[in-house]
């Protein structure tokens, strides 16, 4: 991680004591292995970016034609659609970023658990920044301190997936890898609307 430190001298200044300032004690510089290998990384990250949106809405579309219930603002039926529209930079589309409600959490954790360990689409996860596709079930992870007044307000589902749409081996191949975790968990008897 970088950032900047912005406000009164006298801010800045407590932070930067020797003794005392937390600059000082957590390193006022970036590790320079890493700033080496962000520098490396910048060059492309819009060509990533591109492809990691692209595939989202890709996937997004395809899974919503599969009966899926898919929370994704590139999708015409999103409520903040048009609003997105408006401003989105029509490269980069809508986002990476897309959910699937399985409804419960037991179908949630089943669905990823097809997706990362029977054909390896992708990883369960709690941070969602990565080249490879992650997932997590928000109700149970990220947003588990929500009373259940909250959740609903917030639209997160006990079966809630939430997905970041990596960008490696070629789309067809990871959709295939998506609908063959799909019809397991359909052979299961675990989901009937596939």
């Amino acid at each position: 991680m970088t950032g900047a430190v912005c406000g009164p001298a006298s801010l800045v200044n407590s932070m930067m004591d020797l003794h005392q300032g937390t600059l000082m004690l957590l390193g006022p510089t970036m590790n320079a292995k890493v700033a080496f290998e962000l520098s490396e990384r910048i060059p492309h990250l819009s060509l990533r970016m591109k492809e990691h949106c692209h595939r989202a809405l890709v996937f997004a579309t395809r899974m919503k034609k599969l009966g899926l219930k898919v929370i994704y603002p590139g999708l015409e039926d999103h409520p903040q659609h048009t609003l997105l529209k408006s401003f989105a930079n029509k490269d980069y589309g809508y986002g990476g970023l897309l959910c699937v409600d399985m409804e419960t959490e037991e179908r949630a954790n089943k669905l990823m658990h097809h997706l990362q360990n029977s054909t390896q689409f992708g990883f369960m996860a709690v941070s969602l920044g990565y080249y490879e596709t992650l997932m997590s079930c928000s109700g149970s992870s990220t947003s588990s301190e929500m009373n259940d007044e909250e959740k609903a307000l917030a639209g997160i589902s006990d079966g809630l997936v939430r997905m970041s749409i990596g960008y490696v081996g070629t789309l067809e191949q990871r959709w295939s890898q998506f609908e063959k975790a799909l019809s397991r968990l359909q052979d299961s008897g675990s989901f009937n609307k596939y």
